[in-house]
């Protein structure tokens, strides 16, 4: 596995503008106040209750993710949370499982780290918050919020790869996130790799 990195950006504060997926900046920065660049983290959101199709697409994702050295980010449990654990895991990749859970024993097994926060669909905000871009396989209430979040948030591309779709009040779509047909069009949306 080769560890990708991002590279160190100046402490200006200030989140910046949305930049389009193919000149997404990374947006990891400088933590602990460390010198030198910091790994890549992608957050893969999903349904812990997922389709055969959306637990092979996760994998798929993952299996991606780790090939390019990224930390991939989620939920920690099954489901596609599982499914993307285990793909990047077959790639020799980095996954951190941020549970809702104060216990860090119902994690996914496969799992690098478990983070048990005890905080509920609260932590959903945490895990996009700390992605350097965020990818949705597949929709559930959970899978909306943490969606919200990362578009609310306005830093970093997110990319849906199935799963629900909005409409406003006129019955128009909503924008929202870029949508992805297969796991290897959801992770060059990320705009992360040339």
């Amino acid at each position: 596995m080769e560890l990708r990195e991002v590279p160190h950006r100046s402490r200006r504060r200030g989140r910046g503008t949305l930049r389009a997926a193919g000149r997404a900046r990374h947006r990891r920065g400088d933590p602990g106040g460390r010198e030198g660049p910091a790994l890549i983290q992608v957050a893969v959101c999903g349904p812990g209750d997922c389709t055969e199709t959306e637990r092979r697409a996760a994998y798929e994702v993952g299996r991606l993710l780790a090939a390019r050295g990224a930390v991939v980010l989620c939920g920690g449990y099954g489901g596609v949370m599982g499914a993307v654990t285990e793909g990047a895991r077959s790639a020799g990749g980095l996954v951190v499982g941020v549970l809702s859970g104060a216990d860090r024993a119902e994690a996914h097994p496969g799992l690098s780290a478990a983070v048990a926060t005890g905080m509920g669909q609260a932590r959903n905000a945490l895990i996009v918050g700390s992605a350097d871009a965020v990818i949705a396989v597949g929709g559930s209430w959970g899978t909306l919020s943490e969606v919200a979040h990362a578009l609310r948030r306005g830093t970093v591309p997110v990319v849906q790869l199935g799963g629900w779709h909005l409409y406003d009040t006129d019955g128009e779509p909503v924008r929202g996130p870029m949508e992805a047909t297969s796991p290897e069009e959801a992770v060059a949306l990320t705009g992360l790799w040339p």
